[in-house]
């Protein structure tokens, strides 16, 4: 969805819509370790591109129809209108956002989340993670966890993009490679057990809940996600992202000896800032998620993560709109006009 917006001026085939979701299914209903938001932003996005072509709208209006369907897809796969509607917009250029798609974006989220509440999608917040007094060396802490949420950012973007090049010099077909897939997803399997399949949804529950994983849960969660995605599966990124992070900060809180649960809740945020460059839907989402109190400490964990992640990021098409250092011979700003003329 982010492509089209930047490179396909927001045209999306409305057949994309059913065969991603019937794939995405079939790839979690395995076993692949893919995500669920993925799908259902690029379904949201199709939809929107459809209505907005049919509808005789401009380009302009049609990219950002596509923009409320990335994040009302967010929204109802989580239940965070908020961090929905923002992470729509902060997703589509890395260090800046398009204002005047907010509006449409927090409308498109809000309904989104409404309308999955009216159909009966349980959504559970949260509330039981004790949340620490601020003190120095919490402080201390929670920055140095933030400088680690960043380099397991890195690792889990470098791990996906290595996966893919890979499966792109491997000389079969699209039939024998999703063979090869899965016959090393059953070797994680057979080493590590499922834990690392499927969507890892009720692993997080767990650790969140105070469940212990192995130090290298994160690692093992990154292969395995990007085995799937690389040979032949399809979906999200997402959602293993999330167990990446929450396993990452299980295993710093219990490296340091200090409580694994908040520290999950951190790398929940972190991660996502570092991997995906969206540092305020981060913040956005742990708040909804697990209070304010959460949300003050996962904004310093998401900020130092997403500076020390530099300019990767899991999705290629996420366009540079401002350096997060000063680069040389690199302009710092680009007017909101001059982003608009890039993608119209």
């Amino acid at each position: 969805a982010v492509q089209a917006v930047h490179k396909f001026r927001g045209l999306i085939p409305l057949r994309i819509a059913p065969v991603k979701m019937v794939a995405s299914i079939l790839t979690i209903a395995v076993g692949g370790s893919a995500g669920r938001v993925g799908p259902c932003a690029q379904i949201g996005a199709a939809l929107m591109s459809g209505i907005s072509t049919s509808a005789g709208f401009n380009e302009t209006d049609r990219q950002k129809l596509v923009v409320c369907g990335i994040s009302s897809g967010f929204a109802a796969v989580f239940g965070t209108p908020v961090a929905g509607a923002v992470f729509g917009l902060e997703v589509l250029f890395m260090g800046q956002m398009l204002y005047d798609v907010l509006l449409p974006s927090f409308v498109s989220s809000i309904v989104s989340y409404h309308t999955a509440l009216f159909l009966g999608i349980p959504y559970k917040v949260a509330t039981f993670v004790e949340i620490p007094a601020f003190t120095p060396l919490v402080f201390g802490f929670v920055v140095l966890a933030g400088v680690f949420f960043g380099f397991v950012s890195l690792f889990h973007i470098e791990m996906l993009s290595l996966l893919e090049r890979i499966a792109k010099k491997v000389p079969f077909g699209p039939y024998k490679k999703a063979l090869l897939g899965s016959a090393a997803l059953l070797l994680i399997w057979a080493f590590f057990g499922d834990m690392y399949l499927g969507l890892g949804e009720s692993t997080i529950i767990q650790i969140f809940h105070g469940g212990s994983v192995p130090v290298y849960a994160f690692a093992v969660k990154s292969l395995a996600t990007g085995i799937i995605l690389a040979f032949g599966g399809t979906g999200g990124v997402l959602t293993p992202t999330f167990f990446v992070g929450t396993a990452a900060g299980s295993a710093f809180g219990s490296i340091f000896h200090l409580d694994p649960v908040f520290f999950s809740v951190l790398g929940f945020a972190g991660v996502l800032a570092g991997s995906a460059n969206t540092p305020i839907a981060a913040v956005f989402l742990a708040t909804e998620l697990f209070g304010v109190q959460a949300g003050a400490f996962a904004a310093i964990v998401s900020v130092v993560s997403f500076a020390i992640s530099g300019h990767r990021s899991l999705y290629p098409s996420q366009i540079l709109a401002r350096s997060k250092v000063p680069l040389p011979g690199y302009r710092k700003i680009k007017s909101e006009d001059e982003m608009i003329s890039e993608i119209i």
